[in-house]
């Protein structure tokens, strides 16, 4: 992931898409709006999501005007609203250390506010980048709903699937990776089979992004995530890792879990072979990643999308095995 966001062509691109979302997210009528809107853009972020957007256009041989800069920061803009509902459905008081709004503000303003990115972000799409582009904008925030809503079906379903689980991420989060590089590739006028390949390239590195956010939770310490560790477990989110585990916690899963309770079950995770097959279930995704890849005759940035979904796994691989079992 270094390497992308260290590009020359990618930093730089990525400067101007932050002025961009600032213009976009600070453009309500009402001020409470903006200031709401701007807590969420301005919070922290790795900007991934947009970084590949302009990593595909330049691997597809487009230099990033200001239609590319547009579309990636409506795919920020649309991540950014998406977390402020996901705040919301979670009750979560805090993100990355810092209150959410719905804490910070209540729900019904946190929720007008999430309501205006995802249509701030539409409305930038249609006037300043094109209808196709606004079409696959629209589609990926109707998918990112109906993947939540997935979710919540699954909530403390000791009996959930992996295919349940990949089904439903595959709505929230990689819909909206796999978007950012379409548009990408959209706004490049790439053949038919470019787009396609580079959205199936965007999905895949989406649903590892996921599954290894999932790990994280699992494994890492409430410090380092800036919420509790073992979140997911106390909301009934039973994520692919838990499902790829085996390592007998079906009897303290359920609602109301004690903090003991939760403290058993992410031990008795860490002391499972979850962390390796997690992994491994990744690196296949990376093979497939990387075999949907097109042509791409910018060496540079073929080096940079080749490597990506290995970096990025190897990285969280190493954090992920540092826990202690204890």
């Amino acid at each position: 992931m270094d390497q992308l966001m260290r590009n020359p062509a990618v930093e730089q691109g990525l400067l101007r898409v932050e002025a961009r979302i600032r213009r976009l997210s600070g453009s309500s009528a009402l001020p409470g709006i903006n200031a709401g809107a701007e807590r969420i853009v301005t919070a922290g972020g790795k900007r991934l999501r947009p970084a590949m957007t302009l990593a595909t256009a330049l691997a597809l041989g487009k230099t990033p005007d200001r239609r590319v800069i547009t579309a990636a920061a409506c795919v920020e803009l649309i991540h950014a609203g998406s977390l402020v509902h996901d705040d919301l459905m979670d009750q979560a008081s805090e993100r990355r250390g810092t209150r959410t709004l719905n804490a910070e503000l209540g729900d019904g303003k946190a929720l007008v506010i999430g309501d205006f990115m995802l249509a701030r972000a539409g409305l930038a799409a249609i006037t300043a980048v094109s209808r196709p582009v606004a079409e696959v904008l629209a589609a990926t925030v109707v998918e990112l709903a109906e993947g939540q809503y997935l979710e919540t079906t699954d909530l403390y379903d000791t009996a959930r699937t992996p295919e349940s689980a990949v089904r439903s991420i595959t709505g929230k989060t990689a819909a909206l990776f796999r978007a950012g590089c379409l548009v990408a590739a959209l706004c490049a006028r790439a053949p038919a089979e470019e787009r396609a390949r580079m959205a199936a390239y965007g999905e895949k590195f989406g649903l590892i992004f996921q599954v290894l956010d999932d790990l994280l939770d699992l494994t890492a310490s409430s410090a380092q995530l800036g919420k509790p560790a073992g979140n997911d477990l106390r909301q009934g989110v039973y994520s692919l890792p838990v499902l790829l585990a085996d390592a007998g916690i079906h009897d303290l899963l359920g609602r109301g879990m004690s903090d003991e309770q939760v403290a058993e079950v992410l031990r008795r995770l860490r002391a499972s072979k979850m962390v390796d097959n997690t992994i491994e279930y990744c690196r296949g995704l990376a093979s497939d990643a990387l075999a949907a890849l097109p042509v791409i005759h910018d060496q540079e940035m073929a080096s940079i999308l080749y490597a990506l979904p290995t970096a990025y796994i190897d990285r969280v691989a190493g954090l992920a095995r540092l826990t202690p079992v204890g």
